[in-house]
């Protein structure tokens, strides 16, 4: 093999440290307040504040597994028929893919772990759908098309406010809301 040749090899590190994150940012910041961004990776990472009281809604995601590690605060995660149970400091969930799942954030507010399988890269009509989505009446899982508008035409990153702008990257103009 030559040296043009050579793979790259990588080395452990310690990316961040998740208390201090969330002890940095404001107390009424919500969303993303971490993402793993390191190129090459085969996994996504998200560290996501849900204020109190608020909730992702019910939904499924058909392609990806994903763990979700509470960092601060709790709520609770339902299961899509009906069941609640209880998320706590330091509480590990697998969410399996194709399960239906919403979250709610307690009175302190949610600080969430989450960790999947990368997705390829995003766009348009490059994914055929699974049966269950593609069937008429299906439900449908994951970010849904009305977060394309959120993804910059130029890098493929996925802002993580929604709105008209440029690309928080390298400062292409994003697509109208609604035109994608």
């Amino acid at each position: 093999m030559s040296p043009d040749q050579t793979p790259r090899v990588e080395i452990p590190r310690v990316l961040t440290d998740l208390d201090d994150r969330v002890a940095r940012s404001a107390p009424d910041e919500s969303g993303a307040l971490w993402r793993l961004a390191e190129s090459g990776r085969q996994l996504d990472a998200n560290l996501v504040r849900l204020p109190p009281g608020t909730r992702v809604g019910e939904h499924a995601e058909n392609d990806l597994d994903v763990l979700l590690l509470v960092v601060a605060g709790g709520g609770e995660v339902e299961d899509g028929l009906g069941g609640r149970q209880a998320l706590v400091p330091k509480a590990l969930v697998w969410l399996p893919r194709t399960s239906r799942r919403a979250l709610r954030a307690g009175p302190e507010g949610l600080v969430y772990l989450t960790v999947h399988r990368r997705r390829p890269g995003m766009g348009v009509g490059m994914r055929p759908l699974s049966a269950e989505r593609a069937a008429p009446g299906g439900e449908e899982g994951g970010e849904g098309p009305c977060m394309l508008d959120r993804v910059c035409p130029a890098c493929g990153r996925m802002n993580e406010r929604p709105g008209p702008g440029a690309c928080e990257r390298c400062g292409e103009p994003l697509p109208a809301p609604g035109s994608v």
